[in-house]
């Protein structure tokens, strides 16, 4: 109560003072708990503290899964922190909950469109910097590319006909990435390639960036760490580092290759139906023997290994 008078006051560092108290009390009461919890992420919130928010709300969302005001608060916290695939995974739980509450409806298109202008605008800023590092050195030039049998598809705009490596406009047909802010394709001091890659997952729209993923590295130790834990959104649990199967499509000719994901990313860029666009390597993952996949896969032809 104390609490809440301090917020109404907008004294929220003091309001944040009491609900602490409160929660040191350790009642027992985990309901009363959950609400302590959202209240005190809340009086975070407005201090600005948006990652104390957030730590608060996913508290009291533990204590009580159906606190929707816990809920929207993690959200709005993940939209103050440009986590934008985070936040939609949260408004969706809260829509699973009240499909109709307005403010997780209108966050979550936000969202949708913020994630898909940062995507654009990041891989634009990649396109550009990969062909400004281009001209004139070859240390990330075509001969590089050409020592490791490399291929990369150069289709460049009108505005980029005098760059003589320009990069392909990248299209993704909806999928987003979630942090390629700041990725570049760049040699290492060992004369070794680093890239950025992204990972898409069409059965759920979703998407994961490695922003430097050294070419001598193994598919599979990188998913190793990308799913030591279960993704929000894979709620059926299927997205385990050894129930995944890797592909990249040949668009030319509408044709699916498996790849090993024992294999380093040079193997498979090295591979004679591998064409790098816009400067970044991209693989398709689906769960083993999902209906999805067979659906998906229906009138391509699948190389499979």
């Amino acid at each position: 109560n104390e609490g809440n008078e301090y917020f109404k006051e907008k004294d929220y560092g003091r309001a944040v003072a009491a609900y602490s108290e409160g929660l040191r009390r350790r009642c027992g009461d985990a309901e009363l708990d959950a609400v302590l919890l959202a209240n005190r992420g809340a009086a975070h919130f407005h201090l600005g503290n948006y990652r104390s928010a957030l730590n608060d709300a996913i508290q009291a969302k533990k204590l009580k899964p159906t606190h929707l005001k816990a809920i929207i608060r993690g959200a709005l916290c993940h939209m103050e922190l440009k986590n934008f695939s985070e936040a939609i995974a949260w408004c969706e739980e809260g829509l699973q909950i009240d499909s109709k509450e307005k403010k997780l409806v209108e966050m979550r298109a936000k969202a949708d469109k913020l994630k898909g202008e940062e995507l654009r605008g990041t891989f634009l800023g990649i396109q550009t910097d990969f062909s400004t590092r281009c001209q004139g050195r070859a240390v990330l030039g075509t001969d590089l590319l050409c020592e490791r049998n490399i291929k990369l598809v150069l289709e460049p705009s009108d505005e980029e006909e005098e760059v003589s490596d320009g990069l392909a406009e990248i299209s993704l047909d909806g999928f987003h990435s979630d942090s390629a802010t700041g990725a570049k394709v760049h040699l290492d001091a060992d004369g070794n390639l680093n890239w950025p890659v992204l990972f898409l997952y069409p059965e759920h729209e979703q998407t994961d960036f490695t922003v430097a993923f050294h070419e001598n590295s193994r598919f599979i130790d990188h998913l190793m760490v990308m799913f030591a834990e279960l993704p929000p959104w894979d709620l059926e649990k299927k997205y385990l580092p050894n129930n995944l199967e890797l592909y990249f499509e040949d668009e030319e000719r509408e044709e699916m290759y498996e790849v090993n994901p024992e294999h380093t990313l040079l193997q498979v860029l090295q591979h004679e139906r591998y064409f790098v666009k816009a400067g970044t390597p991209t693989v398709l993952v689906f769960a083993k023997r999902s209906p999805f996949s067979k659906k998906y896969f229906s009138g391509k032809k699948v190389h499979r290994l």
